[in-house]
Formats: structure tokens, C-alpha cells, sequence
């Protein structure tokens, strides 16, 4: 089993995020409180976590079915948020900075503020904040203090360490799948529903074929560089 705790604080929030690498469509992030003292959990849902705790790994070692199947146990026990961040917004202030912004505005949609955070990757939860930006949401000065305000660490490979970043990433995985899904079905050419927005052969073949979309990031290399030798 993960390590549930990173901290010695009572309310720990785990968060991450999704689709980073893909060429169209959200980054997704999520963000969970795996304690609260807001949150009662019966006998029978002590129950469910212990079975779940034992159940829950980084998002990427888990199959499309079990993330799936793991969501709704996570959603019943647990303070939780979800945030897409669409592809002109990432356009605009870069897809590091959209992902980090992805999990800060997660965090600020939790029931209950966490008194630290643990974040998957190496940059700091509290990096960039209050962007001046055309698209997306626009921190307020409250929302800036609270985010300022929490002490938090950035783990490397947190998904592989700690409960409460690998089921933000399980929440993270699947609500961007969800999205994928649905435009998939505006632009089936893309195959979305299989690819999810990622770069592969497929994708870029349907590129080349059709161009792109509203919904591809066009700062990111779509297709890639054609080699040209001089002979």
C-alpha cells in the first residue's frame, strides 16, 4: 500500500494532473483530502477505504476499467475537485503553467482548505500566481492568499508514493477520458475515444488528413519536423 501521509498536518491534500503531454484537448487536474475531520465515514465506508487504500496505485499502473471502477468509491469517501484547463487558455500561458494552474484551481474548489499539499512533479503548488490572461479563470486576491498561504512540497513520482496524489490522478485520468470521449464524438476522425488527445500515429496521420480542430493546442508541434537532406 501507498503512503497515505507526507506531512504531520491533520488535512493533507494530494493533487495532479493529466493530458500534459497530448496535443488536443484539457489538462485536467484533481485535487483530494484523504482526512477531515468534516467527514464521518461509517463503519461500512471504513470498510471501503481500507479496501481501496489497498487498491489505489499511480493512475498509469492501473487498467482504463479499474480507474473507472475505483472513481466512484473515491468520489463517496472523500473532499474532492476536478479542473479542466482547455487548449487556449494553454495556448496563452503555457501548458507548465496551465498545469500548475489546473491543480491550484482545484484545490481552491475543495469543501474544506487543506493546511498542506502535496503535488506530483518537481515545481511548487504556489508558483505563478495571479497571471494576467485573456482566457480562463483570474485569481482573486483572496484566492491568491489562500493558495500563498499553504505550505506545500513537490514529490517526484508522487503518484507511485502517496494515496492522496495517485487518487487525484485516478480522478484526474478519468474525468479528462470522459471529455475526450465526448468530443470524440463531434470528430470521430481523430479517434479520440482510443488516443485521448495524445500524440500518436493515428493522431497525427488524422492531422495531416484534416487539419486541426477548436480543440487542438496550436503552440504544441502537431506534426512533427519533416527531415530534408541536401545531397
Amino acid at each position: 500500500m501507498l503512503n497515505k501521509c507526507y506531512s504531520n498536518f491533520t488535512i493533507e491534500c494530494g493533487t495532479d494532473e493529466a493530458g500534459r503531454g497530448c496535443l488536443a484537448g484539457p489538462v485536467t487536474a484533481a485535487a483530494i483530502i484523504l482526512q477531515s475531520p468534516n467527514i464521518k465515514l461509517t463503519k461500512e465506508q471504513k470498510k471501503q477505504e481500507h479496501l481501496l487504500f489497498q487498491a489505489i496505485n499511480d493512475s498509469k499502473q492501473l487498467s482504463e476499467k479499474k480507474r473507472f471502477e475505483l472513481r466512484p468509491i473515491i468520489e463517496d469517501l472523500f473532499d474532492f475537485s476536478f479542473t479542466h484547463i482547455y487548449n487556449v487558455e494553454i495556448d496563452e500561458i503555457n501548458i507548465l503553467n496551465a498545469s500548475m494552474k489546473a491543480m491550484q484551481e482545484s484545490v481552491l474548489k475543495l469543501k474544506t482548505i487543506p493546511e498542506y499539499i502535496i503535488v506530483d512533479g518537481n515545481r511548487p503548488l504556489n508558483g505563478k500566481l495571479g497571471m494576467k490572461q485573456k482566457e480562463g479563470k483570474i485569481f482573486n486576491t483572496k484566492e491568491i492568499e489562500i493558495l500563498s498561504s499553504i505550505p506545500n512540497t513537490s514529490i517526484i513520482k508522487g503518484d507511485a508514493k502517496f494515496l492522496s496524489i495517485a487518487a487525484a490522478s485516478i480522478l484526474a485520468k478519468t474525468y479528462r477520458d470522459d471529455f475526450m470521449d465526448t468530443i470524440h464524438e463531434e470528430y470521430p476522425m481523430y479517434n479520440w475515444k482510443k488516443n485521448k488527445g495524445y500524440p500518436t500515429k493515428e493522431h497525427r496521420d488524422a492531422i495531416r488528413k484534416y487539419g486541426i480542430t477548436k480543440y487542438h493546442r496550436k503552440t504544441f508541434r502537431l506534426l512533427p519536423e519533416q527531415l530534408i537532406l541536401e545531397l
